[in-house]
């Protein structure tokens, strides 16, 4: 029997309703609770590793329904390229470029300071790895030239998690991405939103101190939807 390839002409036309969860003030106390509690079992800055993500066999430290939502917005925005922040392992590179694999098109660049796991990152046609701080000017030259004259662009940060350097990533790869489209900021849920309280400002004051200098972003609650997320206020689509 003759398999035919997945292509994009086999992608359904069901749209997800988007919707902010508008919780009340105990419903989201509740989420909150659990929020903090899911958290802990899987604090990498604290050594806690006892819920780990993995895609196909390389590990990743995501929550599943963030990488749902994910899905979501590539499948409906078609972005030509992914530029992330914070490689790691490549678990999430490879989530992402598996699913430009079943579109069809798209492009991983992903970034990292730390060349110690590079063996262990996969190999895969869709991912460029660049070596370099995410916010060096000859980094941002050299995704710059891999984007090419491709104009659909979505960012995803997830390197060093500290306000100043999140904001000049925010400074830095806004400039990327077309109208409609997204930067995530991950882990915005840190220093007490509502989880790891004594970390100190982050992503989450990176966010609001760069909504305060670029009125043509907002961030997109419905992508919140499944009110577990650990990028509250993070996912940032540039308006009309």
């Amino acid at each position: 029997m003759m398999r035919r390839n997945w292509t994009t002409k086999n992608q359904g036309t069901f749209r997800p309703h988007y919707a902010d969860p508008a919780l009340e003030p105990d419903q989201q106390r509740l989420v909150d609770q659990f929020h903090d509690f899911y958290y802990s079992r899987i604090d990498n800055f604290r050594g806690h590793h006892t819920i780990v993500v993995s895609w196909m066999g390389y590990e990743m430290f995501k929550c599943p329904l963030d990488l749902w939502i994910y899905q979501e917005l590539i499948s409906l925005g078609r972005p030509q390229v992914i530029v992330e922040t914070g490689t790691y392992k490549g678990g999430s590179a490879l989530y992402l470029a598996t699913l430009f694999d079943l579109i069809g098109d798209g492009e991983v660049i992903t970034i990292d300071i730390d060349e110690s796991h590079n063996s262990a990152r996969p190999r895969h046609p869709r991912i460029t790895y660049i070596t370099g701080s995410s916010t060096d000017a000859q980094v941002l030259k050299m995704v710059k030239q891999q984007i090419g004259k491709r104009q659909n662009v979505m960012v995803i940060l997830d390197s060093d998690h500290r306000k100043d350097h999140v904001l000049e990533e925010l400074r830095s790869y806004a400039q990327l991405i077309p109208v409609g489209g997204y930067v995530i900021v991950e882990d915005t849920n840190i220093n007490g939103h509502p989880t790891y309280p004594d970390f100190g400002p982050g992503p989450w004051e990176a966010v609001t101190a760069f909504l305060e200098e670029r009125q043509d972003f907002f961030p997109d609650r419905r992508c919140e939807r499944f009110m577990l997320t650990m990028n509250p206020r993070g996912f940032l689509r540039r308006r009309n």
